[in-house]
């Protein structure tokens, strides 16, 4: 499925709402028959479930159902084109059929546009590449609540577990502190009786989707559980590259060559020293080209290399090791280090922030019989992902979050704002903050 997006258009509120529209207006209707139910359009529940996440507030809707009853007019409907209100159950039941594959062209063509704009340019390394991280998340679970897609754990005592999880890929980089979420794939019952048959099932299905819909050179980062040979040739058949942590519990074979090259000083070893600002750090690199990924014949051969960090007392502070198909060099095996680094922002700067930083990922707003739970979570990353555009393309909300620098002021402030205001489009909204807080309004903007 496709949309008649408007690529080059720049990124700020009311170009991205408007591109949701059109993206919402397609979404499978799975009502039958006539009635009050159907005064209700799909498009104003896909919108209003967007507005509670881009928001940061459950309780958005409510404030504006109350606004609507006093004054006649309220924001859902002025920011985010809104036309009428439903319930929170009607919303849920609108949506409950509808499938988040729905949503991947939007992630999609954000993505694209980030990429002709040359905002992805500034996440470049090793030469050009686009690091993408892999990860499993888990976004809700309960020992009551559960629905056909549930996954299912039996615990010591016999209780049943109910979650659901998914993978959330994101495109990372050490030149950026932001992250770029892409479409998430969410985890069914059917791929396997464990969490990691679970993870890398869906990161298969997610790499057979949206392999021809990612920039030419990309490579991907993951924990040991990606470090498998199936999944290696996978990225390697899709023409990309890959930088996997590689634990010697679950690589004995490749250990036991590691092994037998230090005895006989045949690994690469580069070292260098590092002032923090504090304390002086050594860092050792070792390397090794062409050893065999696990204990058989048609053993795939990686690339393995391994950074050692200690103080000035030669007390350890850091040790990790990394499976790649890149070739290591003494002259790249620090940046290739660097870039296999940058996976534990997916944690930190992508599902943490969704769990800790107002969006409230783990909290149930709904968990249906069908997709309801993904789709709303597919939701909650989009709005993530639209407040990280935001504040790089749209000058105002830029200048707001540089001034506002707390995430929960930020949000604390357009909550209240809008609970007690009207506003008749985002960049009045704007010019009031703006104006509030005497940060000059920029040329041609929220005019």
């Amino acid at each position: 499925m496709s949309y008649p997006f408007a690529v080059f258009e720049k990124f700020t509120q009311p170009t991205l709402v408007n591109q949701l529209k059109q993206a919402f207006a397609s979404l499978p209707d799975a009502r039958s028959g006539t009635g009050v139910y159907q005064k209700y359009q799909m498009l104003d529940a896909a919108l209003s479930a967007f507005s509670v996440f881009f928001m940061q507030s459950p309780s958005f809707l409510a404030y504006q159902r109350t606004m609507q009853d006093a004054k006649g007019h309220n924001n859902a409907q002025s920011l985010f084109g809104v036309h009428q209100i439903p319930s929170d159950n009607q919303i849920r039941n609108l949506l409950d059929p509808v499938s988040p594959l729905t949503l991947c062209p939007v992630y999609r063509h954000i993505l694209q546009g980030l990429e002709q704009q040359g905002m992805l340019e500034t996440f470049h390394v090793l030469d050009g590449s686009v690091l993408v991280a892999l990860d499993g998340v888990e976004y809700f679970h309960s020992e009551k609540i559960h629905c056909a897609q549930c996954s299912t754990k039996t615990l010591a005592g016999g209780e049943v577990h109910y979650s659901h999880s998914a993978v959330t890929p994101v495109i990372v980089s050490p030149r950026q502190t932001s992250v770029i979420p892409l479409a998430p794939e969410f985890v069914t019952p059917q791929d396997g009786c464990s969490k990691q048959d679970y993870e890398l099932a869906a990161a298969k299905r997610w790499l057979a989707r949206e392999n021809a819909h990612l920039p030419a050179n990309v490579t991907f980062l993951g924990d040991d559980l990606y470090c498998k040979q199936p999944f290696c040739e996978l990225i390697r058949q899709a023409r990309r590259h890959f930088i996997w942590v590689c634990r010697p519990e679950s690589h004995a074979t490749l250990y036991e060559w590691i092994d037998d090259f230090q005895r006989t000083g045949q690994l690469g070893c580069v070292n260098k020293a590092r002032w923090t600002g504090k304390q002086r750090l050594i860092e050792h690199y070792r390397f090794i080209n062409q050893v065999p990924l696990r204990n058989s014949d048609d053993a795939l051969l990686v690339n393995w290399c391994e950074l050692e960090i200690v103080n000035a007392a030669g007390k350890r502070l850091y040790r990790n090791a990394f499976a790649t198909d890149y070739l290591i060099t003494a002259d790249n095996v620090e940046a290739i280090v660097a870039a296999a680094r940058t996976r534990w922002k997916i944690e930190n700067e992508n599902n943490n922030t969704l769990k800790t930083k107002g969006y409230h990922f783990e909290h149930n707003f709904g968990h249906g019989k069908q997709h309801l739970a993904a789709l709303l979570a597919s939701f909650n990353i989009l709005a993530y992902l639209v407040h990280t555009v935001l504040s790089w393309f749209d000058d105002a909300y830029r200048l707001l979050r540089q001034k506002l620098v707390s995430r929960k002021t930020f949000f604390d402030d357009l909550r209240a704002l809008t609970r007690y205001m009207t506003f008749d489009s985002w960049q009045q909204l704007m010019v009031f903050m703006l104006t509030a807080l005497e940060i000059s309004i920029p040329s041609g903007e929220c005019l």
